[in-house]
């Protein structure tokens, strides 16, 4: 029992003065500088753009790279290079991005929501075959909250019944998936560089594919005379050295994850939802937690403005689709429990704080500790 009062009930805040977005880091205002005193920020094409496309082939290992405008539209235009067209069922989990469901309806298709694997709260490998038997014509599979699909099932499941796969890497680039680089498994990967990711130009996007008739297809799709939706070049002056910084940023904030497990295996009702992190390198733009409202005391309701009180950048997950849309909006085989648990009890960890040092990683602790040690008086306060 810790006595000390959460900050939610007039306590001390455990993390007064949290990390925020983004990260001032020198090597970008170099860049930047450099490009202002060439002028190559305000050209059409100065080679920017060109040679960050050419070192994402490297350090993803893909030899067809295009950039676009987003990571959503990097989706819509992969499914539409697949030939995904109106009337066609498109596989998706059913919590997921909701983006990638707007990106299934902009080419008049329909999601086929499928449910998430209880050990780690991903898509479920074994319900793909459940979409295919359905007459799914692809399938999006994401890697969300820290955590890895299991591609390899996927794509001999996919593979064999000749149904394409967008593979969206959005929230883990530089990690390593059985093996492979994220966004490297799938018929197409996806790649976003929006405001809060950990590669970030507030904007962009870039599509991945190892085959050249489909990485052709979705070239000429971004194509109206000039380039539709381009990233910019001072958008890339940018990119560059964040993505050359990516694999020593990805190992410390691996390093973090890997202590804030063994702290927070001491507290009831708190887990990360991937618990084993021995297949690869894996890259946390949001780190998932799973809350048990029942052995920690409190509801996520009640949890998360407690937590934020205490300084915490912490925000409940997505919201379930089949919970969020119009059932008019999607079909699927059946329940979905998996999806309905993720739903009510995700939580999401913004992903600055885990470059900090172990004190900070401790205070996210504390609060935890704080806010459980006071349960009923929280709980008592947020419903009156």
């Amino acid at each position: 029992m810790i006595f000390e009062l959460p900050a939610f009930l007039g306590g001390d805040m455990a993390f007064p003065s949290g990390p925020s977005l983004p990260i001032h880091d020198p090597a970008i205002f170099h860049a930047l500088q450099s490009a202002w005193n060439d002028s190559s920020w305000a050209s059409y094409d100065s080679g920017h753009v060109l040679a960050l496309e050419k070192l994402i082939g490297e350090q993803f290992r893909s030899p067809h790279v295009l950039t676009c405008s987003s990571g959503t539209l990097g989706v819509e235009t992969s499914l539409k290079a697949l030939g995904i067209k109106a009337g066609d069922l498109v596989g998706m989990a059913a919590y997921e991005y909701p983006g990638n469901f707007l990106a299934i309806h902009a080419l008049g298709a329909k999601p086929f929501l499928i449910d998430l694997d209880p050990a780690n709260w991903q898509i479920s490998p074994h319900a793909i075959d459940v979409a295919i038997e359905a007459g799914c014509k692809a399938v999006i599979v994401s890697h969300l909250h820290g955590g890895h699909a299991d591609m390899k099932t996927i794509m001999a499941k996919s593979s064999f019944s000749e149904v394409g796969v967008v593979e969206d890497a959005c929230q883990n680039p530089g990690a390593v998936v059985q093996g492979k680089n994220a966004g490297t498994w799938g018929d197409f990967g996806v790649l976003s560089f929006g405001g809060s990711k950990l590669i970030t130009a507030g904007r962009g996007g870039a599509i991945l594919s190892n085959k050249p008739e489909l990485a052709q297809k979705a070239k000429m799709l971004l194509l109206r005379g000039s380039k539709l939706a381009a990233l910019s070049e001072i958008q890339a002056v940018v990119l560059s050295p964040q993505l050359e910084n990516l694999k020593n940023k990805n190992k410390i904030r691996m390093a973090s994850v890997e202590m804030l497990r063994t702290k927070l295996h001491f507290i009831n009702g708190i887990e990360l939802i991937q618990s084993s992190f021995d297949s690869g390198q894996h890259a946390f733009y949001k780190l998932g937690l799973r809350l048990n409202p029942q052995k920690f005391g409190l509801d996520r309701e009640c949890l998360i403005p407690a937590m934020q009180a205490e300084g915490i950048a912490i925000d409940a997950g997505f919201a379930a689709l089949h919970v969020s849309r119009s059932p008019s909006r999607w079909k699927s085989a059946g329940p979905l429990p998996e999806a309905a648990n993720a739903h009510e009890n995700m939580l999401v960890l913004h992903h600055p704080v885990l470059l900090q040092n172990e004190s900070a990683l401790s205070a996210i602790v504390h609060a935890f500790q704080k806010v459980q040690s006071h349960a009923d008086k929280v709980r008592k306060k947020f419903y009156s």
